[in-house]
């Protein structure tokens, strides 16, 4: 195995945890994957991995020279890149993370790969906090702001929750025409997964946040039950408006109180930073810049 290939297979072996999950990477035996790193070791003169028969952890050494691989892998695909042309047709795997709700953004998602058929998705549903590079995403689509300095970011849209309720709810338990109205009402409420805490509902009162509290009838972690109670007349939910547009297109769903409501959700698509954007990740982002919120919120 030539040296770059070595340094491949020891930053695989550094992000994956295991010999035995780099050589699923790479297609390599476990035991060839440990017979590299060996080898680099002993070209080195350093220890790169501490090793039991339950654990394996960089060293020190290890990670100085896992951050120094990476920048040398990172130059040569840029190289390769720039060398084979930015105007290469997108293709091979794409690996995607989104949030829970992200079946919800599955029109977007599924409009990409009709509009790229070479480039095969890998989508990975997870409301956790994934670690992009480490875990080898090429992309992650989440809400909120972006904290990881190793990331590019690109905002794809901001949206406003809407309120929204079963038309035959409405007419057995009246219609609220003011915030404060909610508080009589039974009210469905989303609950994030990584916190436990209830999403507060984004109201507005002369131009400021409003904070009531309301009644906490039903809850769920996700958003889909959210929509099927409330169009079952189960209550009021207050959710994005792509998990709802279908309902209240067909008037199963009615919006309330539209006036009230700030413009608080965001979703960004994130990728490792890199001089070269690979054409697979460039057409996904432009992609789904141009296609996910085509129409204001």
């Amino acid at each position: 195995m030539d040296r770059l290939g070595s340094l491949d297979v020891f930053v695989q072996a550094a992000e994956g945890g295991s010999f035995v999950a780099a050589g699923q990477r790479l297609g390599l035996s476990s035991s060839a994957v440990g017979k590299a790193v060996a080898r680099l070791e002993k070209d080195m003169g350093v220890r790169l991995f501490h090793r039991s028969t339950r654990s394996m952890a960089l060293t020190q050494e290890g990670g100085v020279f896992l951050d120094a691989c990476r920048r040398i892998l990172a130059e040569l695909d840029a190289v390769q890149a720039e060398l084979s042309s930015a105007y290469n047709a997108p293709r091979g795997l794409l690996r995607v993370s989104l949030p829970l709700t992200g079946m919800l953004l599955m029109p977007a998602i599924s409009a990409f790969m009709r509009a790229y058929p070479e480039v095969s998705v890998d989508l990975d549903f997870t409301d956790r906090l994934v670690d992009v590079i480490e875990e080898g995403f090429d992309a992650v689509i989440r809400t909120g702001e972006v904290r990881d300095t190793r990331l590019m970011s690109r905002k794809l849209g901001t949206f406003r929750h809407r309120i929204v309720a079963a038309p035959h709810y409405l007419a057995a338990a009246g219609t609220p025409l003011v915030p404060e109205d909610l508080v009589q009402h039974r009210c469905l409420h989303h609950r994030y997964p990584s916190t436990g805490k209830l999403e507060p509902w984004p109201l507005l009162r002369d131009g400021g946040e409003l904070r009531l509290d309301l009644p906490t009838t039903h809850v769920a972690s996700t958003l889909e039950p959210l929509v099927h109670l409330a169009e079952c007349g189960f209550g009021i939910a207050c959710l994005p408006p792509f998990a709802v547009a279908a309902e209240i297109a067909d008037g199963r769903l009615q919006t309330l109180l539209d006036d009230h409501l700030a413009p608080t959700g965001t979703f960004r698509v994130l990728w490792p930073t890199s001089r070269y954007l690979s054409p697979k990740v460039r057409a996904f982002v432009d992609f789904m810049a141009a296609n996910l919120f085509p129409d204001p919120a």
